[in-house]
């Protein structure tokens, strides 16, 4: 779905027509936080956000899993496989699987960890421990209480922070913000911070650390890019926040596209796509999320070829302070 604007926007008329509903949907899902959740048998490390949309959990699950792994843990990755058609829990297959059986986000997060998928966490979580996982990192699932999470990172657009602060239909909170930060043990504001000021104070308030990352495009993939005028689309939670990156690399963007969040393309779009770029003589640029959907899709063979992807890292200005946050509360 597309966000409404004015959930970004100081509430309004809008907004407060939609109060009522919130305020029952933000009660069933403080209900469902308060559970105790299953313990699983091995640390489990949620990344998770307090909005609908992007943030950029699954690039932050993929740092901390390298991070993990780096340190000599055996880490497997769980996801939900949101957008795929996956039912029962399995092990990703980053070669042959596609977004369609698995999902988009565990695609990406497979080319860095072994990863389930389970509409499950907790039976997710069993298969990852019955296949080796000394850690377990789960991508989203803050407001998910089936589990029980021994350290949980939210992670905040600096840009957007958490627009109106209402809970869902009238805001994008996907359950009320002191419930959620009762149930987080550190927030990472992601890029500029100019808008999630309130956010980060009321974080600071319930005696979080609040530390700072960025999204940095492979320098190798910029340097390619930049000689070129590209048609840049994305179909993720926050389009703007990917066209942002590319022209702050210094990537001309001559046009471009937005599309709802996990979006799958037609072939009808797809070949406008194709159209719209050889018309102007231009390249197809897209965020990783984007491409690893169109792969094995035999209608979108022709953009996923012609399409270039911008990969991207986390950087945490607090490193050092993150490591030693997640070590100590893994007992690792």
């Amino acid at each position: 779905m597309r966000e409404p604007r004015f959930w970004w926007r100081k509430a309004g008329l809008r907004a407060a027509l939609l109060s009522p509903l919130a305020t029952g949907y933000g009660a069933i899902a403080a209900a469902r936080m308060a559970k105790a959740g299953e313990r699983v048998g091995v640390p489990v490390l949620c990344v998770g956000n307090f909005t609908l949309g992007g943030a950029g959990k699954t690039p932050t699950a993929i740092m901390l899993a390298k991070l993990l792994t780096q340190a000599g843990e055996t880490v497997f990755c769980l996801s939900r496989g949101y957008g795929g058609s996956a039912t029962a829990p399995r092990v990703v297959d980053a070669r042959a699987d596609t977004a369609a059986l698995v999902g988009d986000e565990a695609l990406l997060l497979a080319r860095a960890a072994p990863t389930v998928v389970a509409r499950s966490r907790v039976e997710g979580a069993a298969l990852a421990r019955a296949k080796g996982a000394r850690v377990i990192v789960m991508d989203d699932g803050l407001q998910n209480g089936s589990i029980a999470k021994d350290f949980t990172l939210a992670v905040v657009d600096g840009r957007r922070g958490v627009g109106n602060g209402r809970v869902f239909p009238a805001g994008p909170l996907r359950a009320p913000l002191k419930t959620q930060l009762a149930r987080t043990q550190a927030l990472l504001v992601v890029g500029d911070d100019h808008g999630a000021g309130d956010v980060a104070a009321a974080a600071q308030g319930h005696g979080l650390p609040v530390l700072h990352g960025r999204l940095v495009p492979y320098a190798a993939a910029v340097t390619a890019l930049k000689q070129r005028r590209v048609l840049a689309f994305a179909g993720i939670g926050d389009p703007e926040k990917f066209f942002a990156t590319v022209e702050s690399c210094g990537i001309t963007i001559a046009a471009h596209r937005a599309f709802p969040d996990h979006h799958r393309y037609t072939a009808e779009e797809a070949a406008e796509l194709v159209m719209a770029a050889e018309h102007e003589a231009l390249t197809l640029l897209t965020t990783e999320k984007d491409h690893a959907r169109m792969s094995g899709e035999p209608a979108l063979s022709a953009l996923f070829a012609r399409t270039r992807a911008l990969p991207v890292t986390m950087a945490v200005d607090e490193a050092d302070v993150l490591r030693k946050l997640v070590t100590d509360a893994l007992g690792l």
